[in-house]
């Protein structure tokens, strides 16, 4: 099993971290590794939603569609892979911390089958670094923004 979890804090208000979160085509500028965002169903974001992601990670192109499992906007988002090549749940948390901070909580958990099971502290490893990468790009790019 792979469970990262990794949190920052942004110096901006929770709604509009978690609205520049929550949006599937904001994520390739925020995300590392994520090089698009497809939308496979109609907008805005809701349960059920599908969004297909194309991203590289340890030097594999990946293609996979993520289904939008839960959401309550400002709060929680949870999505799941619903194909792919590493079944995983991502979510998303927000919450207010001081007067105009936010505590984002970024958790990715899932279990890898066949050959990837031998790498699975490895890959932990580096969803870490990756995730934390990440949540400096967005706290950079939110608390730089006009």
């Amino acid at each position: 099993m792979v469970d990262v979890q990794t949190e920052i804090i942004i110096n901006c208000p929770r709604d509009q971290v978690s609205a520049y979160a929550a949006d599937p085509d904001k994520a390739p500028e925020w995300y590392v590794n994520i090089h698009s965002a497809e939308w496979q169903t109609p907008k805005p974001l809701a349960v059920g939603s599908k969004i297909a992601f194309k991203a590289q990670f340890l030097g594999k192109q990946l293609a996979y569609v993520y289904q939008i499992v839960e959401y309550k906007p400002g709060q929680l988002l949870v999505m799941l892979t619903a194909d792919g090549p590493f079944p995983m749940e991502t979510m998303y948390t927000w919450e207010s911390v001081g007067g105009h901070a936010t505590r984002m909580t970024l958790r990715n958990r899932g279990n890898p089958a066949g050959f990837s099971v031998l790498f699975a502290p490895f890959m932990s490893f580096m969803m870490r670094r990756a995730n934390r990468k990440d949540l400096k790009n967005i706290k950079k790019r939110l608390e730089n923004q006009p």
